[in-house]
């Protein structure tokens, strides 16, 4: 099915429809009050050229009513007071339709963005890792934006419009049925015009929504990635690529230009056309005396009328297609509302305390199918341990500690922590009490102390003072401008790799964990900053459950056990010393880092 057959059928799907106006039940009082004035409007509308042929063929030729004021001066006056009377309370309530379906709009998406939002904190990383940034970022600014058009450009517009249709067309046929036909004689070619013109810009408008996402997710990916792509001379290469989206964005837009290029001169076309039928069919009745005293003003008016036709007429081929684009970035956005891979929090394990006892019992765990890169995993370690987990690169040395806090979902086995199922956990009790830190480490735009803090309001400037201090990086966060207060560029721009990570130790130290993993925690550092660390380290794990990984194996020599890692199984596991005597994959391991170490010296 192409996406164009897709997109039409989408638009007839209620259910979706139905459920995008679920996000609009708390504001019925704005959706009702738009519906009511939508009513009004439509009613309103042919008004004004009823009082318009009024006056032309009673108050002008003196035929005034015995109601009204006896002479056609003050006839004249009185319908023109009305007039602007009507028109003042016309445009009162366009106002008021057009804030409050804006408004509405507005509300929708605010809590449409909240509800995605809290949704994409919760899910599985495994959706990040198959997702691009940018795409998430697309659905949550643009589509929601999309929904908005809804309800300020699409569904309650498109019914003022259709009423006030409707209103006008039932008054032009009650003053002349015959004359209203005769006006309405070129309307198939419009009714073409108007289906060709919104096949056209509908698919533009995919277009351009695909562009958009393409580079939401290219802009966002390179700039990231800007060290890269210039470290490696790369810029006119991925300039070109990001030409070629954006041109395709370009011309996404420029065909739906064309499209209104030629369907705005179509309207126009036929609206001249319905004029010159008009005055063509009015002239044959001046020439009958008993039809010609009320013509002139029957013209009038229905040129009036016309202009009032045509007018939501332009423009309705328009909403339709936004109604449409709104349906499909909801449906877009619902998709990600629907994501069952989540970080389903059904436990409700609250221990006051962790004691740490850690075990894993034949686990296995892929991240896609049955590709398992941790395949029978068994291992326990004791409260207060530590275990240190070595390997090659791509060993799943990360798998195992990613585990651990339910950040991703194994396929088999069972992980346990103080004999307890980690599914029977509550989650956010689960991960306040493991600290973690990685070796790439991530600061977000702040100031230092709102990222070692993460705005947990539990934990004062006192408590961060004194972890700085412990860690060795007081002085150093002292010399920076405004001290903690200073801000730090977005992923801590401005900050060395060894700074970032000792940020990440302040950051782990505050949370007080029961267990502690360190992932590649000193790779990034200098000598002096890994000594500094190493002895941070000694002091946190303490009384601590720890798991350390690191390609340094001299870092790990204290550990009281170490796991040995090849292509996703144990190949072996014991303390240092042990390990050495076997003279077996560890001792290879070994062997191999001292002579590289050798080498270098």
């Amino acid at each position: 099915m192409t996406e164009a057959v897709a997109v039409k059928r989408r638009i007839f799907n209620f259910s979706l429809l139905k459920r995008v106006f679920h996000f609009a039940a708390p504001y019925n009082k704005k959706f009702y009050g738009s519906l009511v004035l939508a009513l009004l409007l439509a009613l309103v509308a042919p008004l004004r050229p009823f009082l318009i042929q009024l006056t032309i063929n009673d108050g002008i030729k003196g035929n005034v009513p015995a109601h009204f004021i006896q002479t056609a001066g003050g006839f004249i006056i009185e319908v023109t007071i009305i007039q602007i009377v009507l028109l003042f309370l016309e445009t009162l309530c366009r106002f008021f339709f057009t804030f409050m379906t804006a408004s509405l709009g507005q509300s929708v998406v605010k809590d449409l963005r909240v509800s995605t939002y809290n949704k994409i904190l919760r899910l599985n990383l495994s959706q990040f890792d198959k997702t691009p940034i940018g795409t998430l970022t697309t659905r949550t600014i643009n589509d929601i934006e999309s929904i908005n058009d809804i309800f300020s450009d699409g569904l309650i517009p498109i019914i003022a419009d259709l009423l006030s249709i409707i209103s006008v067309l039932t008054y032009m046929f009650l003053v002349d049925w015959k004359l209203t036909l005769v006006c309405l004689a070129p309307f198939p070619l419009l009714i073409i015009a108007t289906y060709f013109f919104k096949e056209s810009v509908n698919k533009s408008f995919i277009r351009v929504r695909n562009a958009v996402a393409n580079l939401n997710a290219f802009v966002q990916e390179h700039i990231t990635g800007m060290s890269v792509v210039q470290a490696f001379a790369a810029e006119k290469r991925e300039f070109n690529k990001f030409n070629r989206i954006n041109k395709e964005h370009r011309n996404a837009n420029i065909k739906a230009i064309f499209a209104y290029s030629v369907f705005f001169p179509i309207v126009e076309l036929v609206m001249a056309l319905s004029i010159g039928l008009l005055v063509w069919w009015g002239a044959k009745d001046v020439m009958h005396p008993e039809q010609s005293e009320k013509i002139a003003g029957v013209i009038t008016s229905f040129i009036l009328c016309l202009n009032l036709l045509f007018r939501p007429l332009r423009v309705i081929a328009d909403k339709f297609n936004v109604l449409q684009m709104g349906m499909i970035a909801s449906e877009r956005v619902f998709k990600v509302l629907d994501n069952k891979d989540t970080a389903t929090d059904t436990g409700h394990f609250e221990p006051a305390h962790m004691k740490g006892n850690i075990a894993f019992d034949k686990v296995w765990f892929a991240y896609q199918d049955e590709q398992y890169v941790l395949k029978n995993i068994s291992f326990t370690i004791n409260a207060g341990e530590t275990l240190a987990i070595v390997g090659h690169t791509g060993s799943g040395k990360t798998s195992i500690i990613s585990l651990i806090n339910r950040l991703y979902h194994i396929q088999k086995g069972m992980i346990s922590i103080d004999d307890r199922n980690i599914e029977d956990y509550r989650l956010d009790v689960l991960r306040s009490r493991i600290g973690v830190v990685l070796q790439d480490v991530f600061l977000f735009s702040g100031s230092v102390l709102t990222n070692v803090t993460l705005r947990n309001p539990d934990i004062s400037k006192e408590d961060v003072t004194r972890a700085a201090k412990l860690i060795g990086i007081h002085e150093f966060i002292m010399r920076l401008p405004g001290g903690y207060d200073y801000h730090v560029m977005e992923r801590g721009a401005t900050l060395s790799l060894g700074q970032r990570q000792l940020l990440s130790f302040v950051r782990a130290l505050l949370y007080d964990p029961a267990i502690l993993i360190l992932d590649e925690a000193t790779s990034s550092v200098d000598s002096e900053s890994e000594a500094l660390i190493q002895n941070a380290i000694d002091r946190l794990i303490a009384g601590r459950t720890s798991i350390v990984i690191a390609h340094r194996l001299s870092t790990i020599k204290k550990a009281n056990k170490i796991l040995v890692l090849d292509k996703g199984e144990i190949k072996e596991m014991g303390t240092h010393e042990e390990l050495l005597a076997r003279q077996g994959y560890y001792y290879q391991l070994h062997k191999m880092q001292f002579e590289k170490q050798e080498i270098v010296t």
